[in-house]
């Protein structure tokens, strides 16, 4: 994956797009060949993608949708998002901008079995619509979210992931060779405790991936293991952890 890295510093959640610019047919099959092929989190839960006009859900921005559908196994929603911010940046890749929509609904609830869990807005884009590097972001520092040594370009990285409200709520932490990451919760935001929790743990999903991007970016091997870890005093839930090989 990592020949996604670049557009970690450029992809920008697109709210408004140019009436005269339309996704074509060809680029339609493109984006369902692109959600073919993401690679899973955990690969024993089931997903669906579909496109459909925007005009079938409640989504108020965009010229097509893309739906995401899953078993509600273990870790489901981690893999939503694992997966989900993969698309996210290959389609921004193509000059389709793309918003993650949580509030928006899609028509049908279940499809096959699999129930609705997130969706992207989509339209057509050109690339100045996209971030131009890092200076563009508004998010928390380094610091705040990571404790412990390690590359500092992965760290820049992992800090540019996008999450609901732009709450931020993974916290790090690394020491020789090993890295835990944690959903914070105890942050503040403005989405009510239930909407916070579903949101923020595929907010952790999202993370994954851009560490991972970030981690194959400067050659470095990793093992993850998943978690369902109990919350500590400090309002952590252990999400994942990796031990990291040397370069």
């Amino acid at each position: 994956m990592k020949e996604l890295y670049e557009m970690i510093f450029k992809r920008k959640s697109i709210r408004t797009y140019k009436e005269e610019l339309k996704i074509s047919d060809g680029e339609l099959k493109k984006i369902s060949e692109i959600s073919s092929n993401l690679i899973p989190l955990s690969k024993d839960i089931k997903v669906l993608f579909k496109i459909v006009k925007r005009e079938e859900t409640t989504a108020k921005r965009g010229e097509y949708c893309l739906l995401m559908y899953s078993e509600k196994k273990n870790g489901y929603l981690q893999n939503a998002g694992y997966m989900f911010e993969q698309a996210d940046l290959i389609l921004e890749k193509e000059d389709i901008g793309v918003c993650w929509y949580g509030m928006a609904k899609p028509k049908e609830k279940t499809i096959n079995g699999l129930d609705y869990v997130i969706m992207f807005s989509l339209g057509k884009s050109v690339s100045e619509d996209f971030r131009n590097g890092i200076s563009d972001f508004n998010r928390k520092t380094v610091e705040t979210i990571w404790e412990g040594e390690f590359d500092q370009s992965v760290k820049e990285a992992v800090r540019l992931s996008p999450s609901a409200c732009n709450s931020q709520p993974v916290s790090i932490k690394s020491e020789n060779g090993k890295i835990i990451l944690y959903r914070n919760s105890k942050i503040f935001t403005i989405m009510p405790p239930k909407t916070k929790e579903y949101f923020n743990t595929i907010d952790t999903g999202i993370a994954m991936c851009i560490l991972e991007i970030s981690l194959e970016k400067i050659n470095r091997k990793f093992t993850r293991t998943l978690c369902l870890g109990n919350e500590n005093e400090k309002g952590l839930i252990k999400i994942a952890g990796y031990t990291v090989g040397d370069m």
